[in-house]
Protein backbone atom coordinates (compact mmCIF):
# COMPACT_ATOMS: atom_id res chain seq x y z
CA UNK A 1 0.00 0.00 0.00
CA UNK A 2 1.27 3.62 -1.14
CA UNK A 3 1.65 6.25 1.36
CA UNK A 4 -0.80 8.03 -0.36
CA UNK A 5 -3.51 4.94 -0.15
CA UNK A 6 -2.35 4.70 3.52
CA UNK A 7 -3.08 8.38 4.44
CA UNK A 8 -6.56 8.12 2.47
CA UNK A 9 -7.72 5.06 4.30
CA UNK A 10 -6.70 6.57 7.89
CA UNK A 11 -8.83 9.85 6.69
CA UNK A 12 -11.68 7.57 5.93
CA UNK A 13 -11.63 5.71 9.18
CA UNK A 14 -11.33 9.41 11.00
CA UNK A 15 -14.41 10.28 9.05
CA UNK A 16 -16.41 7.16 9.35
CA UNK A 17 -15.43 7.00 13.53
CA UNK A 18 -16.46 11.09 13.70
CA UNK A 19 -19.73 10.27 12.07
CA UNK A 20 -20.57 7.32 14.58
CA UNK A 21 -19.68 9.47 17.59
CA UNK A 22 -21.63 12.57 16.27
CA UNK A 23 -25.14 12.11 17.24
CA UNK A 24 -28.39 13.78 17.46
CA UNK A 25 -30.23 14.93 20.34
CA UNK A 26 -34.01 15.52 20.44
CA UNK A 27 -34.57 17.83 23.23
CA UNK A 28 -38.05 19.18 24.03
CA UNK A 29 -37.36 23.06 25.83
CA UNK A 30 -40.17 24.86 28.14
CA UNK A 31 -41.11 27.70 26.12
CA UNK A 32 -39.64 30.18 28.30
CA UNK A 33 -36.06 29.27 27.70
CA UNK A 34 -36.35 29.25 24.23
CA UNK A 35 -33.58 31.95 23.28
CA UNK A 36 -31.39 30.77 25.90
CA UNK A 37 -31.02 27.51 24.68
CA UNK A 38 -31.13 28.24 21.34
CA UNK A 39 -27.62 30.26 22.05
CA UNK A 40 -26.65 27.03 24.29
CA UNK A 41 -27.89 24.44 21.62
CA UNK A 42 -25.81 26.80 18.93
CA UNK A 43 -22.65 26.39 21.19
CA UNK A 44 -23.09 22.71 22.16
CA UNK A 45 -23.16 22.17 18.30
CA UNK A 46 -20.18 23.78 17.66
CA UNK A 47 -18.08 22.51 20.45
CA UNK A 48 -19.10 18.57 20.48
CA UNK A 49 -20.01 18.25 16.49
CA UNK A 50 -23.23 16.57 17.67
CA UNK A 51 -26.87 17.48 17.02
CA UNK A 52 -29.64 18.91 18.60
CA UNK A 53 -33.29 19.19 17.44
CA UNK A 54 -35.14 21.70 19.61
CA UNK A 55 -38.84 21.76 20.28
CA UNK A 56 -40.24 24.87 22.20
CA UNK A 57 -44.01 24.34 23.91
CA UNK A 58 -45.66 24.49 27.14
CA UNK A 59 -44.23 22.08 29.55
CA UNK A 60 -47.56 20.63 30.08
CA UNK A 61 -48.05 20.05 26.65
CA UNK A 62 -44.42 18.20 26.57
CA UNK A 63 -45.26 16.01 29.87
CA UNK A 64 -48.41 14.30 27.85
CA UNK A 65 -46.56 14.18 25.20
CA UNK A 66 -43.77 11.94 26.61
CA UNK A 67 -45.98 9.91 28.75
CA UNK A 68 -47.77 8.96 24.75
CA UNK A 69 -44.54 7.91 23.64
CA UNK A 70 -43.19 11.58 21.93
CA UNK A 71 -39.63 10.22 21.35
CA UNK A 72 -37.67 12.91 22.99
CA UNK A 73 -34.30 12.21 24.44
CA UNK A 74 -34.14 15.16 27.15
CA UNK A 75 -37.06 17.02 28.50
CA UNK A 76 -36.19 20.80 30.06
CA UNK A 77 -39.15 21.20 31.86
CA UNK A 78 -39.98 25.17 33.36
CA UNK A 79 -40.90 23.46 36.91
CA UNK A 80 -39.97 20.09 39.22
CA UNK A 81 -43.24 18.48 39.26
CA UNK A 82 -43.35 16.60 35.64
CA UNK A 83 -40.01 16.02 35.35
CA UNK A 84 -40.54 14.19 38.95
CA UNK A 85 -43.82 12.15 37.70
CA UNK A 86 -41.79 11.49 34.74
CA UNK A 87 -39.19 9.45 36.78
CA UNK A 88 -41.83 8.16 39.30
CA UNK A 89 -43.27 6.79 36.23
CA UNK A 90 -40.04 4.77 34.95
CA UNK A 91 -40.18 6.99 31.43
CA UNK A 92 -36.70 8.95 32.70
CA UNK A 93 -33.24 7.62 33.33
CA UNK A 94 -32.73 6.93 37.30
CA UNK A 95 -30.57 10.03 39.14
CA UNK A 96 -30.43 12.40 35.83
CA UNK A 97 -32.82 14.92 36.93
CA UNK A 98 -31.24 18.27 38.18
CA UNK A 99 -32.44 21.86 38.32
CA UNK A 100 -30.71 24.02 35.40
CA UNK A 101 -32.12 27.30 36.14
CA UNK A 102 -34.51 29.37 38.68
CA UNK A 103 -36.78 31.48 36.79
CA UNK A 104 -38.22 34.84 37.29
CA UNK A 105 -41.58 36.74 36.64
CA UNK A 106 -42.09 40.06 35.06
CA UNK A 107 -45.03 42.60 34.37
CA UNK A 108 -44.11 44.14 31.05
CA UNK A 109 -45.26 46.08 28.00
CA UNK A 110 -43.47 46.89 24.75
CA UNK A 111 -44.65 50.31 25.67
CA UNK A 112 -41.64 52.77 27.32
CA UNK A 113 -42.52 54.27 30.82
CA UNK A 114 -45.88 52.19 30.74
CA UNK A 115 -44.70 50.17 33.37
CA UNK A 116 -43.35 51.65 36.55
CA UNK A 117 -40.17 49.61 37.10
CA UNK A 118 -40.62 50.23 40.61
CA UNK A 119 -44.58 48.88 41.59
CA UNK A 120 -47.34 47.42 39.78
CA UNK A 121 -49.78 50.74 40.58
CA UNK A 122 -50.62 50.11 36.39
CA UNK A 123 -52.77 47.11 37.22
CA UNK A 124 -54.86 49.45 39.22
CA UNK A 125 -55.73 51.57 36.62
CA UNK A 126 -57.94 51.76 33.21
CA UNK A 127 -54.50 52.03 31.12
CA UNK A 128 -55.02 48.68 29.63
CA UNK A 129 -57.77 46.45 27.93
CA UNK A 130 -55.68 43.44 28.31
CA UNK A 131 -53.35 41.66 30.45
CA UNK A 132 -51.64 38.42 29.33
CA UNK A 133 -50.54 35.20 30.42
CA UNK A 134 -49.40 31.71 30.05
CA UNK A 135 -52.39 29.21 30.81
CA UNK A 136 -52.18 28.24 34.83
CA UNK A 137 -53.04 24.30 34.13
CA UNK A 138 -49.87 24.46 31.50
CA UNK A 139 -47.31 26.72 32.17
CA UNK A 140 -45.89 27.41 35.65
CA UNK A 141 -45.27 30.72 34.36
CA UNK A 142 -49.19 31.10 34.44
CA UNK A 143 -49.44 29.35 37.83
CA UNK A 144 -47.04 31.89 39.09
CA UNK A 145 -49.29 35.11 37.68
CA UNK A 146 -52.18 34.07 38.88
CA UNK A 147 -50.55 33.70 42.80
CA UNK A 148 -48.99 36.92 42.05
CA UNK A 149 -52.19 38.77 41.30
CA UNK A 150 -54.04 36.88 44.40
CA UNK A 151 -50.73 38.28 45.95
CA UNK A 152 -51.48 41.76 45.47
CA UNK A 153 -55.51 41.35 45.70
CA UNK A 154 -55.80 42.78 42.46
CA UNK A 155 -56.83 39.00 40.39
CA UNK A 156 -60.87 40.15 40.97
CA UNK A 157 -60.27 43.92 39.44
CA UNK A 158 -58.65 42.42 36.14
CA UNK A 159 -59.85 38.97 36.24
CA UNK A 160 -62.29 39.97 33.07
CA UNK A 161 -58.74 41.85 30.81
CA UNK A 162 -56.99 38.39 31.19
CA UNK A 163 -56.42 36.75 27.60
CA UNK A 164 -54.84 33.59 28.22
CA UNK A 165 -51.80 32.17 25.69
CA UNK A 166 -51.74 28.32 25.42
CA UNK A 167 -48.09 28.62 27.11
CA UNK A 168 -45.34 31.65 27.60
CA UNK A 169 -44.61 32.31 24.28
CA UNK A 170 -47.66 32.95 22.95
CA UNK A 171 -48.22 35.01 25.96
CA UNK A 172 -45.39 36.91 25.30
CA UNK A 173 -46.54 37.40 21.49
CA UNK A 174 -50.14 38.20 22.81
CA UNK A 175 -47.87 41.74 24.33
CA UNK A 176 -45.20 42.04 21.73
CA UNK A 177 -48.08 42.31 18.82
CA UNK A 178 -49.86 45.00 21.08
CA UNK A 179 -53.21 42.75 20.77
CA UNK A 180 -52.39 42.96 24.77
CA UNK A 181 -51.25 46.34 26.72
CA UNK A 182 -49.26 44.55 28.71
CA UNK A 183 -48.77 40.70 30.20
CA UNK A 184 -47.03 38.47 32.64
CA UNK A 185 -43.75 36.76 30.73
CA UNK A 186 -41.30 34.96 31.56
CA UNK A 187 -37.87 37.84 32.82
CA UNK A 188 -35.84 35.59 30.03
CA UNK A 189 -38.02 36.21 27.10
CA UNK A 190 -37.34 40.75 27.52
CA UNK A 191 -33.73 40.17 29.36
CA UNK A 192 -30.55 40.06 27.69
CA UNK A 193 -27.08 41.11 29.04
CA UNK A 194 -28.67 41.67 32.52
CA UNK A 195 -30.49 45.10 30.78
CA UNK A 196 -34.42 44.93 29.46
CA UNK A 197 -34.21 44.65 25.68
CA UNK A 198 -37.33 46.50 24.78
CA UNK A 199 -40.58 48.19 26.74
CA UNK A 200 -41.07 48.73 30.48
CA UNK A 201 -41.42 46.65 33.00
CA UNK A 202 -42.02 45.61 36.86
CA UNK A 203 -39.64 42.38 38.22
CA UNK A 204 -42.40 40.53 40.62
CA UNK A 205 -40.79 40.00 43.67
CA UNK A 206 -39.72 36.08 44.08
CA UNK A 207 -42.09 36.23 47.37
CA UNK A 208 -45.38 36.83 45.53
CA UNK A 209 -45.18 33.77 43.68
CA UNK A 210 -43.98 30.06 44.39
CA UNK A 211 -40.28 29.71 43.02
CA UNK A 212 -40.01 28.43 39.57
CA UNK A 213 -37.11 26.03 39.96
CA UNK A 214 -36.88 24.24 36.06
CA UNK A 215 -36.02 20.89 36.17
CA UNK A 216 -33.71 18.78 33.31
CA UNK A 217 -34.04 15.23 32.91
CA UNK A 218 -32.22 12.31 30.49
CA UNK A 219 -35.76 10.29 29.31
CA UNK A 220 -35.35 6.25 29.04
CA UNK A 221 -35.37 6.59 24.77
CA UNK A 222 -31.82 7.93 25.53
CA UNK A 223 -30.36 6.06 27.92
CA UNK A 224 -27.45 5.08 25.46
CA UNK A 225 -27.52 8.34 23.49
CA UNK A 226 -23.77 9.77 24.53
CA UNK A 227 -24.58 13.35 23.22
CA UNK A 228 -27.93 13.66 24.99
CA UNK A 229 -25.75 12.58 28.42
CA UNK A 230 -23.45 15.30 27.14
CA UNK A 231 -25.90 17.92 26.50
CA UNK A 232 -27.03 17.60 30.04
CA UNK A 233 -23.61 17.86 31.76
CA UNK A 234 -22.84 21.01 29.29
CA UNK A 235 -25.87 22.76 31.04
CA UNK A 236 -23.61 22.39 34.23
CA UNK A 237 -21.12 23.70 32.48
CA UNK A 238 -19.85 27.40 33.81
CA UNK A 239 -19.99 28.87 30.21
CA UNK A 240 -23.80 27.57 30.33
CA UNK A 241 -24.12 29.28 33.22
CA UNK A 242 -23.06 32.23 32.18
CA UNK A 243 -25.64 32.21 29.35
CA UNK A 244 -28.15 31.67 31.55
CA UNK A 245 -27.69 33.94 34.12
CA UNK A 246 -27.46 36.99 30.87
CA UNK A 247 -31.17 36.09 30.61
CA UNK A 248 -32.26 36.60 34.08
CA UNK A 249 -31.99 33.09 35.62
CA UNK A 250 -30.58 32.26 38.73
CA UNK A 251 -29.04 28.88 39.25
Amino acid sequence: MTTLQKYLTALFFLFAISNVQAQTVMVAVAANFTKPMQEIAAAFEEETGNKTVLSFASSGKFFAQIKNGAPFDVFLSADTAKPLALEEAGLSVKDTRFTYAKGALILWSPKPDFVDSQSSDVLKTDQFKHLSLANPKLAPYGLAAIETLNNLSVYEDVAKKIVMGENIAQAYQFVATHNAQLGFVALSQVMKQGKLSSGSGWIVPKDLYSPIRQDAVLLKKAEHNDAAKALLDYLKSDKVLAIIESYGYSH
